[in-house]
């Protein structure tokens, strides 16, 4: 695409089935570097990977060709076989439908990244519920309350 100029940058929040608590530190290092493969293959650019157990949070630059709900269904359906297949957890390992995306500007890069860098301090004060919450009123998102983390 010569002549095509982009910064396209998405802080993403997806959470597992449920919100329960799977992502242990047993993996969790290895889960995001089996993540970071995925996105690097699709030949966007992972920036920050940070989470909690019961969800992750990226930063991703994207280029203009890159279809964000594709990207992330790869992200999490190759994350979650790779998850199953390695018996990192007992039963079955599934993330919850659906993600939040958030378009981040270039001077607001280092606020993102100092705040995914941070999430063990952030949620000794938030729940994930409330964190979520305050990211859909704060980009001004229409949203109802009972549908959030309604089950899958």
């Amino acid at each position: 695409m010569a002549n095509t100029y982009t910064q396209l940058y998405f802080h993403i929040v997806f959470a597992v089935k449920g919100r329960d608590n799977l992502i242990t530190s047993k993996f969790k290092i290895d889960l995001y570097k089996y993540i970071t493969g995925i996105i690097s293959k699709k030949d966007q650019k992972l920036m920050i990977i940070n989470g909690m157990p019961n969800h992750i949070h990226l930063l991703i630059g994207t280029k203009p060709n890159c279809n964000l709900s594709d990207l992330i269904r790869d992200i999490k359906a190759n994350s979650s076989k790779w998850i199953n297949e390695n018996k990192f957890v007992l039963g079955k390992f599934e993330w919850q439908t659906g993600f939040g995306a958030f378009t981040i500007s270039q001077s607001g890069i280092n606020k993102v990244i100092k705040y995914i860098k941070d999430q063990e301090e952030h949620h000794k004060i938030k729940s994930f519920k409330e964190e979520y919450i305050d990211f859909l009123k704060g980009y001004k998102i229409d949203f109802e309350d009972k549908y959030i983390f309604s089950e899958d």
